[in-house]
């Protein structure tokens, strides 16, 4: 339920036989949640955007795409990083140009959603709604 753009409080005073209906408009306070969200966001596209780089790195190993093409050689690259924590999960040989299953970038995958889900829900834990 989102909060109102704005909140009216109106005040009845009467004086004798004369009755005056006043009314103020307050905007709450919303800086905070509206930060909350964008820090939220950005946590979001920045997982996005490397489940996506570790998800071209699984299917480029499982169709076992050639190390010696630039674009193939930059995703392996970039990649590198996110998965070698993972590597020694389950027993790591590297054999790039022919076709395996990576079990680690996929164990990978879940680990970085599941840290930017907690990320997330941590900036926005005081967020009502």
């Amino acid at each position: 339920m989102e909060e109102p753009l704005q909140e009216v409080h109106e005040t009845i005073t009467q004086t004798g036989n004369t009755t005056q209906k006043t009314q103020a408009v307050f905007e709450p306070k919303r800086q905070g949640i509206r930060t909350q969200t964008v820090i939220s966001r950005v946590i979001w596209y920045v997982a996005g955007v490397l489940l996506v780089l570790l998800g071209l790195r699984f299917v480029f190993a499982l169709l076992g795409a050639n190390p010696s093409n630039g674009f193939a050689n930059f995703i392996y690259s970039a990649s590198h990083p996110f998965v070698s924590p993972f590597f020694t999960l389950f027993g790591y040989s590297i054999h790039y140009g022919v076709s395996r299953f990576e079990i680690f970038t996929l164990v990978a995958m879940a680990i970085y959603a599941l840290i930017a889900y907690g990320l997330s829900k941590l900036v926005t834990i005081t967020r009502t709604s």
